[in-house]
């Protein structure tokens, strides 16, 4: 399975909270739905319909799983409500317990097994494995060269601070744009592929 991330960031790095307003409040931070000006369905959406078309299963952080889980399953009708609810999805919590995954379809990888979890997901045949949000799992992710392609939303805003998904290891990391697409508010949705050295 191929490990996929799709994400809305802003010009200086930012993913946290585009969703609404106490999203995830971590560090003070004030924009939560930062993102709504520049959604539109065709381009911004459309790039969440493409990644989960060909998903084979959506991978989260503890905290995206819960806010997701909290939403999707009360959409049910809506075909991309009904996409999200039918897939397999995988979380990684050191905390979450069995008992508290609600989401159907919903399996637990435990923090201190991820990497070797994840590692054991991606050998599977399937199709890819889409991974939303989750900027603390996907710094990871990043960091173990786990990831096979990126798609970012870059929407044309400053944020000022807030969670990024890229790793600040000092590592160089060479990515190719596989294909950009630019929506009539000015966001790129851009998808990167990692040079394969060699």
């Amino acid at each position: 399975m191929r490990i996929v991330i799709s994400e809305f960031i802003s010009l200086d790095g930012v993913v946290q909270a585009p969703g609404g307003p106490g999203e995830d409040n971590d560090g003070g931070f004030a924009h939560g739905g930062w993102s709504h000006p520049f959604f539109d369905p065709e381009v911004v959406g459309g790039a969440f319909v493409d990644a989960t078309a060909t998903a084979g299963g959506l991978l989260f952080g503890r905290r995206t799983w819960q806010t997701m889980a909290g939403a999707w399953p009360e959409r049910a009708g809506d075909p991309f409500a009904d996409r999200l609810n039918a897939l397999p999805k995988y979380v990684v919590s050191r905390t979450l317990g069995e008992d508290e995954l609600t989401w159907d379809n919903t399996t637990l990888i435990p923090g201190d097994k991820a990497v070797a979890g994840i590692r054991e997901l991606r050998e599977r045949d399937g199709g890819d494995l889409v991974v939303m949000g989750s900027p603390t799992l996907v710094r990871t992710l990043l960091g173990e060269g786990l990831v096979d392609e990126l798609r970012l939303m870059i929407m044309p805003v400053l944020l000022g601070g807030g969670k990024s998904i890229f790793p600040g290891d000092g590592g160089l990391r060479t990515l190719e744009l596989v294909s950009t697409v630019v929506s009539g508010a000015g966001v790129h949705v851009c998808t990167y592929r990692p040079v394969v050295e060699g």
